[in-house]
């Protein structure tokens, strides 16, 4: 994979809108009335599913783009299905419950990514955007979790 440094401009714009949801949610959660912050909860929960299974998709990405007979690429495809796996599991929870699994199921896909840099199957650029971005899921799911319990 290239050893590009700087972030591309459109990878970072739609990483920050794409955060927006999870900040959203929390605030609608904290700030609407109840019957209006249970739907921003439910949102922001279904949301982080959704985008918990596209952060396992990119090492299917790289797995597939680095062919059938590529190192590691049990690993890459298996690792590929967990975060969705997790996330399923978390939307048949409770909200607490899929909140904390959901704030596991983002620091391990961030721990994996790194990993995935770090052997250079992702660009440079890639692990900033994503230390940001998890950043922000993190606080914005703590803070839900935090009106929960």
């Amino acid at each position: 994979m290239g050893r590009m440094h700087e972030t591309p401009s459109a990878a970072a714009v739609l990483t920050g809108l794409g955060v927006v949801p999870f900040a959203a949610g929390a605030a609608g959660f904290w700030l609407l009335p109840p019957e209006w912050g249970a739907h921003a909860l439910d949102a922001q929960v279904f949301y982080a599913v959704a985008v918990l299974a596209f952060l396992g998709a990119v090492h299917w990405g790289v797995a597939v783009a680095d062919g059938p007979d590529a190192d590691r690429l049990w690993s890459r495809l298996g690792w590929g299905v967990v975060p969705a796996l997790i996330g399923w599991v978390a939307a048949l929870m409770t909200a607490a419950w899929a909140l904390t699994l959901l704030i596991v199921g983002f620091g391990a896909a961030y721990l994996a990514d790194r990993r995935a840099c770090d052997r250079g199957d992702l660009p440079d650029w890639y692990l900033g955007l994503r230390r940001r971005a998890t950043a922000l899921v993190l606080l914005s799911l703590g803070a839900s979790l935090l009106r929960v319990v």
